[in-house]
C-alpha cells in the first residue's frame, strides 16, 4: 500500500510541472521570495525521488513469502535484520522528508497568495497557489504519509522478532524507536489539521481581477471601434486564419 501511494501519478506530475515552472521562471525571479520558496519545494521532491524509497519497499515485499491457506507451515522464511534495518531507516528518513515537504509547500502557498494580493507576478503566483495547492492535497488525499507510518509500527515489530531470533546488527549506534510520533517530534493530524487551517483561512485574492478587467457592457464602445473590430474580423477570414469566437467581454 505505502508504495503505490508514493509510486502514484499525482506526485510524480506534480513534480514536472514545478520543475517547468522553475525552468521558465528562472533567468527573471532569482531573488523573488515565493521562487525561493518553490525551489525548496522542489529539493524535497528530489530528494525523495533520489533515496529510492519505493524501490526498498518492494524489494522488501518480494522478499516476504504469500499467505498460503491450504498449507498450514509452521515455519517460514523472514528478511534478514540489515535488510529490515535498512528499510526501516529509510522510511524514517522519508517521514521527516514529507513532513517538511508539506510544511515547505505551506509557506510557499502563503507567500504566493500574498503577493499575488499584493498584485506582485500575478502569473508566477497564480500558477504556483495553485500548483502547490494540488501538491499538498496530492500528499495527504492519496495517505502517503499515514501509509508509512504504519509501514513503520510492522517494520518496528518485525525487526524486534527477527533480531531476537537472530543478532544480526548492521546499522549501529543509532536505536531505532518504537514510537515514530516522538522521533518526528510533532503529532501528524494536529499538524496537518494546522497547516490547513493556515492554508483556508487566508487572505484570497478575489478582487484583483475585476480591478484589472472591469465588465464593460457593448453598448459603451463607440461606432468606430466596433468598425474596426468588424474590419479586422473580415481581413482575418479573407487571409485564410480561422477567428476565435470570444465569449467574454471586451476589454479596451
Amino acid at each position: 500500500i505505502a508504495s503505490k501511494r508514493l509510486s502514484g501519478t499525482g506526485l510524480a506530475v506534480e513534480g514536472r510541472v514545478l520543475r517547468a515552472v522553475l525552468y521558465v521562471y528562472h533567468s527573471r525571479l532569482l531573488r523573488h521570495r515565493p521562487y525561493l520558496a518553490l525551489q525548496q519545494v522542489e529539493q524535497c521532491l528530489k530528494r525523495l525521488w533520489k533515496m529510492n524509497l519505493v524501490g526498498c519497499i518492494e524489494t522488501l515485499a518480494g522478499l516476504i513469502p504469500k499467505k498460503n491457506s491450504s498449507q498450514a507451515q509452521t515455519e517460514c522464511l523472514a528478511p534478514s535484520q540489515p535488510m529490515l534495518e535498512t528499510v526501516a531507516l529509510k522510511v524514517l528518513g522519508g517521514c521527516k522528508l514529507i513532513l517538511r515537504l508539506l510544511d515547505c509547500c505551506c509557506k510557499a502557498f502563503l507567500l504566493s497568495v500574498k503577493h499575488l494580493c499584493s498584485e506582485e507576478f500575478i502569473l508566477l503566483n497564480t500558477v504556483a497557489s495553485g500548483l502547490l495547492s494540488r501538491l499538498w492535497f496530492v500528499i495527504q488525499y492519496r495517505c502517503v504519509l499515514q501509509s508509512l507510518v504504519s509501514l513503520y509500527s510492522s517494520l518496528s515489530m518485525l525487526l524486534q522478532l527477527v533480531s531476537e531470533t537472530q543478532q544480526m546488527p548492521y546499522i549501529k549506534g543509532f536505536t531505532f524507536p518504537s514510537d515514530i510520533s516522538n522521533f518526528l517530534g510533532v503529532n501528524i493530524s494536529s499538524e496537518v489539521k494546522k497547516q490547513k487551517a493556515r492554508m483556508f483561512t487566508t487572505k484570497k485574492p478575489t478582487s484583483w481581477l475585476k480591478r484589472f478587467f472591469p465588465a464593460m457592457p457593448e453598448a459603451s464602445l463607440e461606432d468606430g471601434e466596433k468598425a474596426g473590430l468588424v474590419t479586422s474580423k473580415s481581413s482575418l477570414e479573407s487571409c485564410g486564419i480561422p477567428c476565435l469566437v470570444d465569449i467574454g467581454q471586451p476589454v479596451l
